[in-house]
């Protein structure tokens, strides 16, 4: 049961059971980003979240499919571990933004892509996933009592065979405690402002995460998409379309305090797993975004133990997609050196690796 929207030479729009339990399935990693990242760093989550539900209606009405809208999670691993600063953040956002909007304009995506190689890319991933674990147990061990039961919680939530759920369910431990601690806050819309949490910040730094995240992002969030897109719903969007809106979204999203975003294929796979089958899966979404960013107070008071839980929980989902490689030596080395020096070093050792590798 549901209703359908019909658009003249346009996928329909559907809003049913299957598109709201969809568009919750895109949540499970973007949620606990944004809110560690709220609670961690000086970002503006009133206006990351209000942009994620302009994005999310955009692109649900645009393409008419279920496409994900999500942080670029490298640059934001990287914050929320403090490898980067929020200023660095909006100027590393802003560079792969321009890079993207130009690549995909001028139709050379592909043809980066192979020079990068897979095992680059997983690797990029590993390393995110192991700093954001990292930072997940510092925050833990400063009241192990309370880790500890959410621990317990995620644990039996996974035992029960809920895997994918775990973080939101932790998530919303987080918030209850949060309620409990300081009420419920009364809703209010963000100003209008341009840079709100501060200006952008070129650095080496900015440059090397940027890099890193653009590693991730032409292969899983743009070749990946496309593939997916062609198989879950049989449409043909281009990987070079998807990195255009990829770049002109984060250029928009960044100078009014939201976040550089992308179109991860993780998260269109998760809204077609919950139930997905349209856009319309996006605008419920971009509706509850709109919402949650009325009442964003508690992530003040949102338990830090609770949320070196939530990032390990995150961690671990994102560290997983590091065994989708060709070459696991290769991915693994490239992680450990993201952990160990940094990403962008990381990066540009593993391209010259691979390269290496495959003239052998």
């Amino acid at each position: 049961m549901g209703i359908s929207v019909r658009r003249e030479g346009q996928r329909d729009l559907q809003f049913s059971v299957g598109e709201l339990t969809g568009a919750l399935g895109d949540s499970v990693t973007v949620l606990p980003l944004v809110v560690a990242l709220g609670a961690l760093t000086p970002v503006s989550l009133p206006h990351v979240l209000l942009l994620f539900g302009v994005f999310q209606i955009v692109w649900g009405v645009v393409y008419g499919l279920p496409l994900s809208v999500e942080p670029m999670k490298a640059l934001v691993g990287l914050t929320i571990a403090g490898t980067l600063t929020y200023p660095e953040l909006a100027a590393a956002g802003l560079l792969a933004g321009g890079v993207l909007l130009a690549a995909g304009s001028t139709g050379v995506l592909g043809r980066l892509e192979r020079y990068v190689g897979t095992p680059v890319v997983r690797g990029v991933q590993l390393a995110v996933a192991l700093l954001l674990a990292k930072s997940g147990l510092e925050l833990g061990v400063a009241d192990p009592v309370l880790a500890g039961v959410a621990l317990l919680l995620t644990l039996a939530v996974v035992a029960l065979g809920y895997r994918r759920t775990a973080a939101l369910v932790i998530l919303a431990v987080g918030v209850a405690l949060s309620v409990a601690a300081v009420g419920v806050p009364s809703p209010s819309l963000p100003s209008l402002t341009l840079f709100p949490a501060g200006a952008p910040q070129l650095s080496v730094g900015a440059v090397e995460a940027s890099l890193g995240q653009l590693a991730m992002t032409v292969g899983n969030a743009a070749v990946a998409t496309s593939l997916l897109c062609a198989d879950l719903f049989d449409a043909d969007v281009e990987a070079d379309e998807l990195a255009s809106s990829m770049g002109a979204m984060s250029l928009l999203s960044v100078p009014l305090g939201g976040l550089p975003m992308c179109h991860g294929s993780g998260g269109l796979a998760g809204k077609y797993a919950f139930g997905a089958r349209t856009g319309g899966a996006n605008l419920i979404l971009g509706g509850l975004y709109v919402l949650a960013a009325l009442v964003t107070g508690l992530v003040a008071a949102f338990p830090l133990a609770v949320l070196g839980v939530l990032l390990v929980v995150v961690a671990v989902q994102l560290g997983k997609s590091a065994k989708a490689t060709t070459s696991l030596p290769l991915t693994v080395a490239v992680g450990v050196t993201g952990l160990l020096v940094n990403v962008g070093v990381a990066f540009v050792l593993g391209v010259v690796a691979h390269q290496l590798l495959a003239r052998r």
